[in-house]
């Protein structure tokens, strides 16, 4: 049994939900923020990486060490076939990046609710068989249940047929998406020095540039101040905090709590949508969230 204590269970529960909430309203700046800057999916989050990239520079040598060592290396080390920070930080990039381009492709080619449905859905999944069969975790009865209400929450959240043009694309491209997501999750919980650094965030940012460049990197000049204060935003909270909450959370949450916890996702970004965007209220609305807030309740009481 692979066991933790960078931190207490609770305070990684917290750290989790945290950035699972701060990225539902990072989705809804960045829907925001793609209504008026004339930006698209993939050059938003471009200037995500560049913007928590630039703000980890800025940072004195001390400050981003001490911040850098709260991501998931902890358990282990630097130990691994790719040991070392850099290597580390190459492949947290690399994750990042893949992740979020499969994501936003699957939305393109299948329709955003059948994207997001398989991406975020097949995480507790895929998370929970990983953990299972690479790192001795042990799935117990009230973690399986969990994951059977909180994938029954998110097909009620986002349950809606496929819009893309290309759906079987869209489909597979959602689950790469999932898999890239996952797979961070089970390195840093396997041992391996996954962390919300400079370096990953430059990796991310140089991945994802050559898509972006094809989209348009540079926003309308319509409105600079809600574009600026937007792109702050979104590389600073959902971006670098939260992705730092997430790896330090992971220390000490088993991956299928963790992969459940990131359902508040989801969650949080219809509710946002339906108090400030005019988004509709609906029975499923309230069914599928009452759901993954009892997955969440099971797994913080276990």
């Amino acid at each position: 049994m692979t066991s933790y204590a960078a931190v207490p269970f609770r305070h990684g529960l917290l750290s989790i939900s945290a950035a699972a909430v701060a990225w539902g309203v990072g989705g809804a700046a960045a829907a925001l923020l793609m209504r008026t800057s004339g930006l698209g999916p993939v050059a938003v989050s471009c200037w995500r990486f560049g913007v928590a990239a630039l703000c980890l520079a800025l940072l004195p040598a001390r400050a981003s060490g001490r911040s850098g060592a709260s991501g998931a290396s902890g358990a282990s080390g630097t130990s691994g076939a790719f040991g070392g920070r850099r290597g580390a930080a190459v492949l947290t990039g690399l994750g990042l990046a893949v992740s979020q381009c499969a994501y936003f492709a699957s939305v393109h080619y299948a329709g955003l609710g059948l994207g997001t449905l398989i991406t975020i859905g097949a995480g507790p999944v895929l998370t929970s068989l990983g953990g299972h069969l690479l790192l001795d975790e042990r799935l117990t009865g009230r973690a399986a249940a969990a994951v059977a209400l909180a994938l029954g929450g998110l097909v009620l959240l986002v349950a809606v047929p496929a819009a893309g043009p290309r759906p079987a694309l869209g489909v597979g491209l959602a689950v790469l998406a999932g898999v890239g997501h996952s797979g961070l999750t089970l390195w840093a919980r396997g041992g391996g020095s996954a962390r919300a650094g400079t370096g990953a965030f430059a990796t991310g940012l140089l991945c994802l540039l050559p898509f972006a460049a094809l989209q348009g990197v540079l926003p309308s000049a319509g409105q600079p101040a809600l574009t600026g204060g937007a792109l702050l935003f979104l590389g600073t909270v959902p971006t670098l905090l939260a992705y730092r909450w997430y790896f330090t959370g992971l220390t000490a949450v088993p991956g299928t709590t963790a992969s459940v916890l990131v359902l508040l996702e989801p969650a949080t970004a219809a509710v946002i949508g339906v108090l400030f965007l005019g988004e509709p209220f609906t029975a499923g609305l309230v069914a599928g969230s009452a759901l993954l807030l009892a997955a969440i309740a099971a797994l913080a009481r276990a």
